[in-house]
């Protein structure tokens, strides 16, 4: 996005919203809607599935099909995804990391039969795979062959597609599983160096080139409510990358080393109680990327005001754009030069984030840099750590959440008076179809071309080569995603992430409450003849672990023996992990909407196992209709993120375990 002189009033950023669901050809009817609406870029969700590289009839995929986002399970759905959509005019924005390279071929291979030429297309992948092991979870590969993977795209994307922006670095979620200002911009930043460390030592792109490689590199960030301080953040993160990229790498050219970023406001923040509270969150949060000038955000998505009660529909979508173009059209804000420059608060802070960054970074380069310190645990413990202190001030009510832990009084709201039709809610037989028709589709194509891309693919794996045009030819032949995510699973292996549990601390909110639950867990106990067990699990594909995290860490303060094993469990292994260590509870976290389908799989294998006296509790963002139906499955209790208070949830599980041992 060029950038006017000063003087000139400043051209509004990208505008999108974050969509898919369901099926490529009603995404596909949302988009077209969209565009209309005056959204002036593509911001594609796909599903767990595609995200972790699952074909929607794997049993991992059971229940998660077109639930967060859309199915992509071959060039078919791609072409059905972006069918009357000239790619050669669109800039898209693909939330995809684990599996960047497959819908990328994708893309580019559906572009090329519109007759697009590669070097028109402009968009961007977010590519991101550090993050995953850290905070979202849909990574799939070791960090070593992630990082190759990612390697081969920059240097790709550079030569054949110089528009597209191959990364997009994310800070989003480091800030939604506890990062503080200086920890987001920090782990960013350590990101950004292992991948142009590794990129340039590579050997693929020539030292001329570098200055193109670090123009492609873009981030994507999050805003939280305290908006004077998020600016401060990213003023900070303009400074620091210019820094970077110009005494790390010896990048002279002012334009390439400038800070490009998107960013979507805080979802997570988002509260189910008084919904209505979010919208003024949205636009306060969307403020601090666009009020500085000098560090504006040039493409903004925001949530949807009820993102916390389940799926937005498209009249709360087209609300969410109508705030950004308000903001961009009727006010003043694009007509000034930075209003901040000169000012000795800001610059305060700026320089306090800065340092906190700094630092942080100079840890982890010590360790051996980004990657080493996802292997050792640190930087997700440092994470896991620090949303505990966080949740500790708003149990407290150090931080207010007005509407949650103050100013609760509240009148119904007539935003949800049409209850469960308030959301937008996945029809169960989507997944069905979907199942069907990537077996047809299995079906209908030359075989022998599939198994030949396929073997090339895995040969060069096993070689340095760079392996997006043999994942071009895998795409144009039919390959389907869960295939080619399968041949690089068989060449470099899988990867479980620590979970951070086990070196996090946290206090709690009060620490005679704390004594008391842990008094209730010992008494309990103590009656029983043995220690309380609870199993945390998280089932299926959902990788928003932070909750879970969470309550394995208090549980493990009340004095519960603690047993996670981290994410993507199928209920089967879920079963299996509760009756071999004999727990008391099992505990489930879901926030993917796909409670309905895995929650009632684990409580029916609880019972062929002998162990259907093992009651089950769920946590997760669940609409009050479907916790109505769980209940009715059986589900001891059912916990929304209205349940902020984490030692009231433990009292209640002993309560549970009381109840379900007849104490």
């Amino acid at each position: 996005m060029p950038y006017p002189a000063d003087g000139e009033r400043d051209r509004p950023w990208v505008m999108r919203t974050y969509a898919g669901h369901s099926s490529a050809t009603a995404s596909n009817e949302l988009y077209r809607r969209n565009l209309a609406k005056g959204q002036t870029g593509l911001s594609v969700a796909f599903d767990l599935p595609t995200q972790t590289g699952y074909d929607p009839d794997d049993e991992l995929a059971k229940g998660e099909v077109g639930k967060v986002g859309v199915p992509i399970g071959h060039i078919g759905d791609m072409r059905q995804l972006f069918d009357r959509i000239p790619l050669a005019e669109a800039n898209t924005s693909m939330t995809i990391n684990a599996t960047a390279m497959w819908l990328l071929a994708l893309y580019v291979s559906v572009a090329e039969e519109q007759g697009a030429d590669r070097a028109a297309l402009s968009g961007t992948t977010q590519n991101d795979i550090i993050k995953e092991y850290l905070s979202r979870g849909t990574y799939v590969f070791p960090p070593g062959p992630s990082l190759r993977l990612i390697t081969d795209m920059v240097a790709w994307t550079v030569s054949n597609v110089p528009k597209w922006n191959p990364i997009n670095i994310c800070s989003y979620h480091l800030q939604e599983v506890g990062a503080t200002p200086a920890q987001e911009i920090a782990y960013s930043m350590s990101t950004a160096i292992a991948v142009l460390d590794s990129v340039f030592d590579s050997g693929q792109v020539p030292e001329e080139r570098r200055g193109e490689v670090v123009a492609r590199i873009s981030f994507f960030v999050n805003a939280g409510v305290r908006f004077v301080e998020e600016m401060c953040k990213m003023r900070a993160f303009v400074r620091l990358w210019d820094e970077i990229t110009r005494d790390r790498y010896g990048i002279e050219n002012p334009k390439h080393r400038r800070f490009r970023y998107g960013v979507q406001v805080n979802s997570l923040g988002l509260t189910e109680a008084q919904p209505e509270n979010n919208v003024q969150r949205i636009v306060l949060e969307m403020l601090a990327v666009s009020l500085s000038r000098d560090a504006r955000a040039r493409a903004i998505q925001l949530p949807a005001w009820n993102e916390a009660l389940g799926l937005p529909r498209p009249w709360d979508q087209q609300w969410a754009l109508r705030m950004q173009q308000v903001l961009a059209y009727e006010t003043d804000l694009l007509e000034y030069e930075d209003i901040f420059d000169g000012s000795r608060v800001v610059e305060a802070k700026v320089d306090e984030i800065l340092a906190g960054a700094r630092a942080e970074i100079d840890r982890v380069q010590a360790m051996g840099g980004a990657v080493a310190a996802v292997e050792s645990g640190y930087m997700k413990s440092a994470l896991v750590s620090s949303l505990a202190e966080r949740r500790r001030r708003v149990e407290s009510g150090e931080d207010v959440v007005v509407g949650v832990n103050k100013f609760t009084t509240t009148a119904p709201s007539p935003l949800q008076v049409e209850g469960a039709q308030a959301i937008e809610t996945i029809d169960p037989v989507v997944e069905q179809r979907a199942v069907d028709a990537i077996r047809e589709w299995r079906e209908s194509r030359d075989t022998a071309l599939v198994e030949s891309t396929l073997d090339a693919l895995r040969a060069a794996a096993e070689t340095d080569r760079n392996l997006v045009e043999a994942t071009i030819a895998c795409a144009r032949a039919g390959v389907t995603t869960g295939e080619w995510a399968s041949a690089l699973r068989g060449a470099f292996g899988e990867y479980r992430a620590p979970t951070g549990v086990s070196a996090a601390s946290a206090s709690g909110e009060s620490g005679a409450e704390i004594a008391r639950v842990r008094e209730r867990v010992r008494a309990t106990g103590e009656e029983l003849g043995e220690r309380l067990r609870i199993l945390v699990g998280k089932p299926g594909l959902d990788g928003h672990s932070n909750g879970a995290e969470q309550v394995a860490v208090r549980a493990r303060d009340v004095g519960f023996e603690v047993v996670y094993q981290g994410i993507r469990l199928t209920p089967a292994q879920i079963v299996a992990a509760a009756v071999q260590e004999d727990v008391h509870v099992v505990g489930l976290s879901i926030l993917s909407g796909s409670h309905l389908e895995v929650v009632p799989a684990v409580v029916d294998g609880l019972r062929a196992a002998g162990a259907g006296d093992v009651p089950v509790i769920v946590g997760g963002i669940v609409p009050p209709d479907d916790a109505d139906k769980l209940r009715e499955r059986g589900i001891a209790r059912v916990f929304t993120p209205k349940d902020y208070e984490l030692t009231q949830i433990m009292d209640e599980i002993v309560t549970v375990v009381r109840e379900a041992n007849g104490l």
